[in-house]
């Protein structure tokens, strides 16, 4: 620590060529940071989903329905603990832009399949008894500022009553806050839609299997579908996860591409660096001749150039993944209807900070060698 004051004033000597190359590292770190959400805004879905849980849809498309009596024959499959069904809802909220996620489920089933899902005895036997009853997320309810009690329209973009109207009138009953699990989607009867819409009666979009052991899924998978093998409705049967991590696939490998762009920004980042502590090592070459006529050795001196590199990177580092942690909250408010699970994730800062120390190393390596090869009467001579 005895040195920093000397790092920093070497740091100021070209304020200007300091401060670009800061501003890189910071742009590199703050899209590394960002890209790391974006990831997890994509893929984090099928990270939180039930490792005991099945999902079963028609073999061609998720949109094509199911007929409601598979649920009960997929009952009988050894294996299986519980089994609901729901349809996607497609809702909006007064406005075409405020979209949310709707579904409507098998309430008497739901907690038998989503036990992240809590609500106190009280609220749960209210939304039984209450048919146009419905539960939302905490964080959906915050945005809109929705409470217990209020009754809130509904439309769908999907569904149309017999009536001919596309909005489902709904009461609120409870505010859920699900355990690592989704806060911004609402739930209501699945019975409340089919009695009243004027198409696809007693048809459901999916059903929902939890299983004993997760260890048989692929087999239960495997017999569920052979249930209903050269049927007019064939299904496909996966497990939870996969069938969240099937949407985000279509988008193509996240990972690899996360990991391509990333490559290219700290690339570029590392040229820029390791071209300014190159410049600054050859401009000083005089004052390091100095150094090592004043005693100070070559492991010295080539660790200050070390500690240089690694001070404006770290100083860079911090402060992109500091504004990448504070664009990814505004982000996660702004899109939390679309992405439930954006954030920037806990495990980027720790990998930032082994980046940080690996970037400032390489960025260091060469000037390092030249400090340490470096003889008092070739640095002398220079002057």
């Amino acid at each position: 620590m005895k040195y920093l004051p000397l790092l920093w004033a070497n740091l100021q000597r070209k304020r200007v060529r300091t401060s670009l190359t800061l501003a890189s590292i910071i742009i590199a770190f703050l899209l590394f940071g960002m890209l790391r959400t974006l990831q997890a805004a994509l893929t984090g879905g099928a990270d939180l989903a039930g490792v005991d849980r099945l999902m079963t849809i028609h073999k061609v498309t998720l949109i094509n329905p199911l007929p409601m009596s598979y649920a009960n024959r997929i009952r009988s499959v050894p294996g299986v603990r519980a089994v609901g069904w729901q349809n996607w809802f497609g809702g909006i909220y007064q406005d075409d832009r405020n979209q949310v996620a709707a579904m409507a489920v098998d309430v008497p089933t739901f907690f038998d399949l989503y036990t992240e899902y809590r609500l106190t005895d009280a609220q749960r036997k209210a939304w039984e008894n209450d048919r146009a009853g419905v539960i939302v997320g905490k964080a959906i309810a915050k945005r809109f500022g929705w409470k217990v009690g209020d009754k809130i329209p509904l439309r769908s973009n999907i569904w149309t009553q017999k009536n001919g109207s596309t909005t489902w009138d709904l009461n609120i009953v409870a505010i859920f806050d699900a355990i690592n699990g989704d806060n911004s989607s609402v739930y209501f009867h699945y019975d409340y839609l089919n009695e009243s819409r004027s198409f696809g009666k007693d048809s459901i979009g999916m059903v929902n299997v939890r299983i004993k052991d997760p260890q048989q899924a692929p087999e239960i998978a495997r017999t569920i579908d052979a249930m209903f093998a050269n049927s007019s409705t064939e299904t496909k049967t996966s497990t939870e996860k996969a069938f969240i991590q099937g949407f985000a696939n279509q988008m193509g490998n996240i990972g690899a591409l996360v990991s391509a762009v990333a490559i290219a920004v700290f690339f570029t980042m590392l040229l820029v660096t390791a071209n300014t502590m190159g410049q600054s090592i050859r401009e000083r070459i005089s004052e390091i001749g100095v150094m090592k006529t004043l005693g100070f050795s070559g492991f010295t001196v080539t660790s200050l150039v070390f500690a240089e590199s690694l001070l404006i990177t770290a100083i860079g580092g911090v402060v992109g993944l500091v504004l990448a942690g504070m664009a990814s909250r505004g982000l996660g408010q702004a899109l939390q209807q679309f992405f439930p699970t954006l954030g920037i994730p806990a495990g980027t800062y720790p990998i930032g900070g082994v980046l940080i120390v690996v970037l400032g190393g390489l960025a260091a390596a060469i000037p390092c060698a030249q400090a340490w090869r470096l003889k008092i009467v070739d640095a002398l001579r220079k002057n």
